[in-house]
């Protein structure tokens, strides 16, 4: 017998059919906990490479590797239930050949049953995502400011100023031409992300972008305020996680060292207490 699968999500045709409607809600996971929080509300759900800094604390993405990402990706599946999951494809693991790409992206959606994947790259890495959509792995692309490849952009700068903007209007074609179902835009002017939203019928997903972009993503651990080493200009913290959880573990501190926990309530008496009748 077959296993039923109980799970309806989103498509890439569903997420393609949405250009121009509604505003796609998306927001990044790396956890059990965290994937059942967000599935409510968001359409998708991006296990991302920045977890490699805001949950293993390294100084950028390019530490993260392939088993990483599968163990990311299996956590945030088991707490999904209708949000489609897409994983980004990590630093090194796509950029050698289209042959090494489908390797990778097929171990990612086998290991951990996410519905697509996520490159960035434009114009150069195309070739890679036609090799993938014409073998059956829908590609999210990645264009304007692509944190994988901060060393060559010369850091987190905003991309497509002045005369870069056709750089990354080019890009934007390229990936649409090589079968990407949606593109995330990141830290553009917000003229050339509603530019770029006019001109191609796939949707883009704003990070940094504009206001009239197809959806929105962000940083769970920003928007939550739980990860505040820095906050980019782009993040609007929703809530200040970071800074209660630092009172509340000051509170434990105080009252273990003061004796004052745990109280009465909070130990076990010698004899099992009687059965409320």
């Amino acid at each position: 017998m077959s296993a039923t699968i109980k799970r309806t999500v989103p498509t890439p045709s569903d997420i393609l059919a949405r250009k121009g409607g509604t505003p796609l809600v998306c927001l990044t996971a790396y956890t059990t906990p965290i994937a059942q929080l967000v599935d409510e509300q968001c359409d998708i759900v991006l296990v991302g490479d920045s977890v490699g800094m805001v949950l293993h604390g390294l100084p950028s993405t390019l530490g993260v590797t392939m088993d990483m990402m599968v163990m990311h990706g299996q956590a945030v599946a088991r707490g999904l239930s209708r949000s489609m999951m897409v994983v980004d494809m990590p630093f090194g693991s796509y950029e050698e050949s289209p042959e090494q790409a489908f390797r990778n992206a097929a171990r990612l959606m086998a290991e951990t049953g996410c519905s697509a994947v996520k490159l960035e790259g434009g114009v150069e890495i195309a070739p890679t995502i036609r090799h993938l959509t014409a073998r059956s792995i829908p590609v999210m692309a990645h264009i304007g400011l692509t944190p994988q490849a901060i060393n060559t952009l010369g850091g987190y700068k905003v991309q497509g100023r002045g005369e870069d903007a056709k750089r990354i209007l080019a890009d934007a074609d390229a990936v649409v031409e090589a079968g990407a179902f949606s593109v995330v835009l990141e830290k553009v002017p917000a003229n050339l992300a509603d530019e770029i939203t006019a001109r191609i019928p796939i949707p883009t997903i704003g990070i940094g972008a504009s206001a009239g972009c197809d959806g929105q993503i962000l940083v769970v651990d920003d928007m939550l305020g739980l990860f505040t080493a820095f906050k980019p200009k782009f993040a609007k913290r929703y809530a200040t996680l970071g800074q209660d959880a630092a009172t509340a573990i000051e509170s434990y501190a105080d009252e273990v060292r003061a004796r004052e926990f745990p109280a009465a309530e909070h130990i076990f008496g010698d004899t099992a207490p009687e059965p409320k009748k």
